[in-house]
């Protein structure tokens, strides 16, 4: 014991002095953090730069050595490093792809590639950049879809990536960017239904979706958007869908763009509107005559282009050095700053009456005299947008050695006003896209690219004393792991043999000793496991008697404190139902957590549904999974006490046994439903964590965080749907559920049902598949109780024809497999389960067991 403590005290102090070291090392302020050091040259790693923007990369620090395009926050923080506040690499030429590991950029607040040939995806990762306010991928190659994790950014204020190829639908995780104020997605193929959550940003101004394949309708909710300002959707397909009503009520509107969309009439009265200018041409409803003030008409688009005639014929006739000009104004020469900036949604289509309140505008807006701007060119260009190229000119000052170029402090500020959209916003000219900001030769040196930078003394002190202090520790960590191996080997087997103090004796299931479960898994070899998830391992066991059954280990992550694991035991122990997996016992030993479950021969449904399952399910095994899955559920809700609310319903969730019976399994998540309180009134929701599956989520739920039996009712939903069609929800940027009610909605439901489950019934195909979708509605009281959706699926049971089917095991598909189908039987098969389960019996006889929990 002495010895133990001998090590332990020398462990301690060997620690501490490694720690005290590396940290004077840090606390040097020339260094950058390391990891962004790494980070930055994995993202380097991965563009290609052909005109060498980024040689200076490689050398020195990124923080004090100036980087191109990086740039740091002017003081340490609180870990004693430097870090990446903004990366800024606009307009460089750049191709390759976006480096998964800009994630690791954790302080950074703007992300700028604008004007680049960058491909790819949009890494994931930059979901992780939670400082993030400014997400700027404009004008490159990027593909694929937009990842969910980007709805988690809480301090984001702007997303642009127009002008790309992005694909897929946009994730209804965005409705949580409460701080965002514009959506510029604009010029890409992004498709389906606009999210009617993202009625609920508070922040939104501007909502631009021009130029996309968005199909489904208008949502109604944006007219509870308080902020909005311009909702522009031009050439997207809301085929025979009308402007919703609503819309007359946005107040705050001043643009309204829905050209070339497939809008029906009528048109609601947007007269209410002050100020609004709205842009409907092209249009089906805009074939009425009568309607030119909605609709416009073709001479609209012949928009005026011009290129400055700003005359220095009254200057002197010398020439002004190269990158220096005259100034018309004042004839002196100066170097200008050239930027070239795109007026993204204006509210006009001739910009000429408005040239002069644009200079004032902007020059107020920078904080610069009206006579140093010149406008030397605006084009219209398709959408339309108004690109303006600009030049700032210095202050005159009569001063023989005035260099007449801006110094570097204004040169950065002017930079930085455009750069992060810090110039304030006018509606009138809409938002603006800051296209290039050219440095002349005079102002080269004002983003360095040569500095160098070495590690100073304190910082090389540091990591010398640093690695003698790691010497130490390691010593140290040996041998105190040698003699706690020895400790660890004297007790191992007589702690394994105690059982903790606090267990008590649970009726119904057993308590089993780890030497038990050891031998049922052959010491929980590799051979038996059969499953893995975020609980820990899923084992196939044989007990002493012979027994099957499952084994669900936790991994050291997802161990309870003792009191909370029995409690859950002994929650989960009385639950008896046909179609819920029946816990046989459970291991409660030091060190240990083990649930023991009745083990599923059949495995999982997605399994079944899977492409590569042999033998596909036949529509009326599909049905009898469907009604078995949906009466668990409604045990949990209605016969449980307390009712349970499941929070993690999906197809691997719901496992088959031996004879295709569904079971309802993995209460891990589980959450007790409210219960009334003193005055017997019980709450309509239970407030929790978000948990659940992607794609199962009820987007209620995910959104308030109230998690109620509907939310159930959704997941089950999707399962439906994974029934029908055997689509997995979420699958190479597709949501099961927007795909399916994009078929339905035009008519085409059958293209999408699975066909290798044979032969069925095409009206009551029809009838599950438009519950399954009430099932999965955003709305929550618009979706069925779980007690509904028993009694239709009763129903549409009792619809299913007589046939010669239901006398065999099984019937050949079209694609050449063997489908199953019920086994033969009697009346059993055609009215399952009415003897059995008293929800069941109570459907059958018209009565619908209330929700109210007990």
């Amino acid at each position: 014991m002495h010895q133990s403590r001998v090590w332990t005290c020398t462990f301690v102090f060997a620690t501490f002095l490694c720690w005290s070291s590396l940290r004077a090392g840090a606390q040097n302020p020339n260094i950058t953090n390391p990891a962004e050091v790494t980070a930055l040259r994995a993202i380097k790693s991965s563009l290609v730069d052909p005109n060498k923007n980024l040689s200076n990369w490689n050398r020195g620090d990124p923080c004090t050595a100036n980087w191109t395009g990086v740039f740091c926050y002017n003081k340490t923080l609180d870990d004693g490093y430097l870090h990446v506040q903004e990366l800024r690499l606009l307009n460089m030429n750049l191709s390759g792809s976006l480096s998964p590991e800009l994630g690791r950029l954790s302080y950074m607040k703007i992300l700028n590639f604008m004007w680049n040939k960058i491909s790819g995806s949009i890494p994931k990762e930059i979901g992780n950049i939670t400082s993030l306010e400014l997400l700027l991928l404009n004008g490159n190659q990027l593909s694929g879809s937009l990842p969910e994790k980007l709805g988690y950014l809480p301090n984001l204020e702007r997303l642009q990536i127009d002008e790309n190829q992005i694909s897929g639908s946009i994730p209804i995780s965005f409705a949580n960017l409460n701080k965002t104020q514009h959506f510029h997605m604009n010029n890409n193929s992004i498709s389906g239904q606009i999210p009617p959550v993202l009625s609920r940003l508070p922040r939104l101004i501007h909502f631009l979706l021009d130029n996309n394949n968005l199909s489904g309708y208008l949502p109604p909710q944006f007219s509870e958007l308080p902020s909005l300002v311009i909702l522009q959707l031009d050439n997207n397909n809301f085929e025979g869908t009308t402007i919703p009503d609503s819309y007359s009520d946005m107040s705050k509107l001043l643009k309204l763009s829905l050209r070339n969309c497939s809008l029906q009439g009528p048109i609601p009265d947007l007269s209410r509107i002050p100020n609004l200018a709205y842009m409907l041409r092209g249009n089906p409803v805009c074939s009425n005559g009568n309607l030119v003030n909605f609709c416009g008409t073709e001479s609209d688009d012949e928009n005026d282009s011009h290129i400055s005639t700003n005359s220095t014929a009254n200057c002197p006739n010398q020439a002004c050095p190269p990158a220096y000009e005259y100034i018309p104004v004042a004839c002196f020469c100066a170097a200008p700053l050239i930027v070239d900036i795109r007026l993204k949604s204006p509210g006009f289509t001739d910009f000429r009456p408005y040239e002069s309140t644009f200079e004032q505008y902007l020059t107020s807006g920078i904080k610069l005299d009206l006579d140093q701007l010149v406008i030397t060119s605006f084009v219209w260009e398709n959408g339309p947008r108004l690109r303006i190229s600009l030049k700032l000119f210095p202050v005159y000052v009569d001063n023989a050695n005035n260099s007449h170029t801006f110094n570097r402090t204004e040169v950065k500020r002017i930079m930085n006003m455009f750069a992060s959209w810090a110039i304030p916003r006018n509606d009138l000219f809409g938002p603006y896209e800051l296209l290039d900001f050219i440095l002349l030769d005079p102002y080269k040196d004002v983003v360095a690219s040569s500095s160098k930078s070495g590690l100073g003394k304190g910082a090389l002190a540091g990591i010398i004393l640093g690695t003698i202090a790691g010497a130490v520790t390691l010593s140290a960590m040996v041998s105190l792991l040698i003699l706690r191996k020895h400790l660890k080997d004297r007790h191992a087997i007589s702690r394994r043999r105690r059982t903790t103090k606090s267990s008590i004796k649970i009726e119904g299931v057993k308590d089993f000793t780890f030497r038990e479960m050891a031998t049922a898994t052959n010491n929980f070899s590799s051979s038996a496991q059969i499953g893995q998830g975020g609980y820990g391992n899923v084992y196939k066991g044989i007990l002493a008697n012979g027994t099957v059954v499952a084994i669900k280990r936790a991994q050291e992550g997802s161990l309870q404190g003792e009191k909370e694991f029995l409690t859950e035991i002994e929650l989960l122990s009385p639950l008896h139902h046909r179609n819920l997996v029946s816990l046989v016992g459970y291991c409660d030993e030091e060190g240990e957590q083990m649930l023991v479950y009745e083990f599923m021969s059949n495995g999982t449904l997605r399994d079944h549904l899977s492409a590569r399952s042999k033998e596909p399910l036949g529509f009326e095994m599909r049905l009898r999974i469907a009604q078995g899955s949906a009466k668990g559920i409604l045990y949990l809700h209605t016969e449980a006490n307390p009712p349970i609310f499941h929070r993690d319903i999906k197809a691997t969730n719901i496992l088959l046994d031996s004879k295709f019976i569904a079971k309802v399994a993995d209460f891990g998540l589980s959450r007790l439903a409210p219960v009334p309180d003193f005055e017997g009134t019980v709450p309509a929701h239970v407030s929790t964590v978000v948990k659940g599956t992607p794609g199962y989520l009820d987007p209620e739920y995910f959104l308030t965080h109230k998690l109620t039996d509907k939310s159930d009712v959704y997941s089950l939903g999707v399962v439906f749907l994974e029934l029908l069609t055997g689509m997995q929800p979420i699958s190479h940027g597709k949501n099961i559920v927007r795909e399916v009610n994009i078929a339905f909605q035009s008519g085409m439901i059958f293209s999408v049902i699975d066909g290798r489950m044979g032969s069925y019934p095409s009206e009551c195909v029809e009838k599950f598949l438009s519950l399954a979708l009430r099932c999965c509605k955003e709305e929550t009281d618009a979706r069925p109780s779980m007690a509904e959706v028993v009694r239709e699926l009763e129903n549409i049971w009792f619809m299913m024809p007589e046939s010669d089917s239901r006398t065999l095991e099984s019937v050949t598909s079209t694609s050449g497999g063997k489908v199953v189908t019920l086994p033969p039987s009697s009346n059993a098969a055609r009215h399952p389960y009415v003897s059995i389960d008293v929800s069941g019996s109570d459907l059958v006889s018209g009565v619908v067991p209330t929700i109210t929990p007990r």
